[in-house]
């Protein structure tokens, strides 16, 4: 009988590492972008947008309408351009370009 424990955390590749750390960085990454995109008037609709457990919250109640690009200052809403930014971002990372 052959046994043994392997800890994959310890056997993968310096690349790998650095590609996991990445990605697990993304999340904080797009909140910022999605901050950026928020339109601001007030600053209530930045000030009420959180990251909770790598989750981005809009936590207003006019968030739907800010996202459908009811502002001039957001026409493409805040969650498409954030979308992108993470592909483009995770392309990067994978392909190292």
């Amino acid at each position: 009988m052959i046994s043994g424990k392997i800890t994959i955390k310890n056997n993968i590749s310096p690349l790998l590492k650095k590609q996991v750390k990445e990605i697990q960085q993304l999340p904080q990454e797009a909140y910022k972008v999605f901050v950026q995109e928020t339109p601001i008037q007030r600053g209530n609709a930045r000030r009420n947008t959180k990251l909770k457990n790598k989750t981005i919250e809009a936590n207003y109640p006019y968030a739907k309408r800010l996202n459908e690009g009811y502002s001039k200052q957001s026409p493409a809403g805040m969650v498409k351009p954030t979308e992108e930014f993470i592909a483009k971002q995770f392309v990067k990372i994978i392909t190292g370009k």
